[in-house]
């Protein structure tokens, strides 16, 4: 079954909405927000507010915490333009998303779902969820040495811990979607609190700062590693599946009209969350950079470390507030990374199961890895850990923005809402320098560690690729839609 080629239908007010609300992820939350008819202006903003907020905690999860701190301390202010150019991608993709979910009234999975065969599906559904236990994992290891930090948990404890945050999602579920979206504006301002504090007590050097933002640098390959897993850690895979789905827990008005006005407004809010997201990015490189790389100190390997170096050269306070910002950020993330889960298993393949379960699940596939790696290097490196998990993320990137792209780029499928010509050149730019930086440095990787063997696995996997390519599109074959 192809995907509707007639989308303006989405836009009837009475059987078309139902059909949509009917198939619609989330369903519990599905335009359970009312936006007043008859407010102008601030005030429907106000009503519109909140998913843009909800998805920028994955812009600044444990994840961003290790890229950050590393880029910081081992090249001062140099990538700062990283973090500036990723968060122009995240606002130009999470538009789009935007766009996508309000013009289809559908989500990114489930416009995926509609367009490919079964097994592109799957294969999509798979590598997105080894981005959310690999986003997960940041959580875990961040939470675990927040709570270690504030009250002497042992690491390991910590990571056991985090297993039963389910059930502080189950509670504010149960209080309402737009309650959930304050608690998580609230953890977002105490973390832009915390860093805020963070730099006036840095003192850092205000034209290295500048000239790191505005003047691009690549110091060393090493750096190159570190830029992508920045990049990997701004722009989130399944952040964009989020998005699409969240901007439909408003109740609007479904007109030409009162959908344009609504992507006006989503769009403002994405600008104004993922501006606070990229200021939180800064600020813990620039804090790095100021504390640690001017000092010397160019080797943080762990965010405990960060923390107890923190306290002789800035205070108590700010060593204080370093590891609440820590625990509010891997907090707010679990809460988005379950939404995401929830929304690519029901998006893809149409398997729905109780968010606590989804939860479970999940955040187990996090902890047995965080437990034996913690417990194998005692605690140690938990920032490489991070990097390396922010890597994988990136890797996964572009089988999410080159879909995206697609779909809100064809008349048949966004009508009206269509991109424009300039806005489909900027996205395929993006789309392809992400593909480009991170299949060099996959095969960059593969030399340094495996010489010519590496090489080879990578053109056998990109091969392998290629083939299940070309069979999904004149290979194979269904008679009906059986995906579950």
């Amino acid at each position: 079954m192809k995907m509707r080629s007639e989308p303006m239908q989405l836009l009837a007010p009475a059987s078309a909405s139902e059909t949509v609300a009917s198939v619609a992820s989330l369903s519990e939350a599905h335009r359970s927000v009312l936006v007043p008819r008859n407010a102008r202006g601030w005030r429907q903003f106000a009503a519109v507010a909140g998913p843009g907020f909800m998805v920028s905690v994955g812009y600044m999860d444990p994840g961003n915490w290790g890229t950050d701190l590393a880029g910081g301390a081992k090249f001062g202010y140099r990538l700062l333009w990283v973090i500036l150019g990723s968060s122009l991608m995240a606002m130009l993709l999470q538009t789009l998303c935007v766009r996508l979910g309000l013009a289809t009234g559908k989500d990114l999975a489930q416009m995926c779902r509609d367009e490919y065969k079964k097994p592109a599906c799957i294969a999509l559904w798979l590598l997105c969820e080894v981005a959310i236990i690999a986003c997960d994992l940041a959580e875990v290891i961040g939470s675990a040495v927040a709570l270690n930090l504030l009250t002497g948990l042992p690491l390991v404890a910590g990571v056991l811990v985090t297993g039963f945050d389910v059930l502080l999602l189950l509670g504010l579920t149960k209080l309402g979607f737009r309650k959930l979206e304050a608690v998580v504006i609230t953890l977002v301002a105490t973390i832009a609190g915390c860093f805020l504090l963070e730099i006036v007590m840095a003192h850092p050097d205000w034209r290295g700062v500048l000239q790191g933002t505005f003047v691009p640098s690549l110091p060393s390959r090493d750096a190159l590693y570190v830029s992508l897993a920045i990049l990997g850690a701004t722009v989130m895979p399944h952040n964009l599946y989020l998005h699409s789905s969240l901007v439909q827990t408003r109740d609007h008005d479904r007109s030409p009209n009162g959908i344009r006005q609504a992507i006006r407004f989503n769009t403002l809010d994405t600008l104004i969350a993922l501006g606070a997201a990229f200021f939180v990015n800064a600020a813990i490189l620039v804090v790095a950079a100021a504390v640690f790389h001017n000092r010397g100190l160019m080797n943080v390997e762990d965010l405990g470390e960060a923390h107890r170096l923190l306290t002789p050269l800035l205070g108590g306070a700010a060593a204080t507030a370093f590891a609440l910002a820590l625990l509010a950020s891997g907090q707010s993330s679990t809460i988005t990374g379950t939404l995401a889960g929830q929304i690519v298993m029901e998006g893809f393949v149409h398997l729905r199961v109780a968010p606590w379960l989804r939860r479970l699940i999940t955040r187990s596939l996090a902890i047995i890895p965080a437990v034996v790696i913690i417990g194998a290097s005692g605690g140690k490196n938990t920032v490489g850990l991070l990097v390396f998990s922010q890597v994988i993320l990136s890797m996964q990137l572009s089988f999410a923005t080159f879909p995206l792209l697609m779909f809100t780029s064809d008349p048949r499928k966004m009508g009206a809402f269509v991109n424009a010509l300039w806005l489909k050149a900027a996205g395929y730019f993006v789309c392809i320098v992400i593909a480009a930086l991170n299949f060099y440095l996959l095969g960059q990787t593969a030399y340094d560690h495996f010489k010519i063997g590496g090489i080879a696995a990578l053109a056998a996997i990109t091969l392998g690729v290629i083939v299940f390519s070309l069979w999904v599109k004149y290979g194979y074959r269904e008679s009906a839609r059986s995906i579950p």
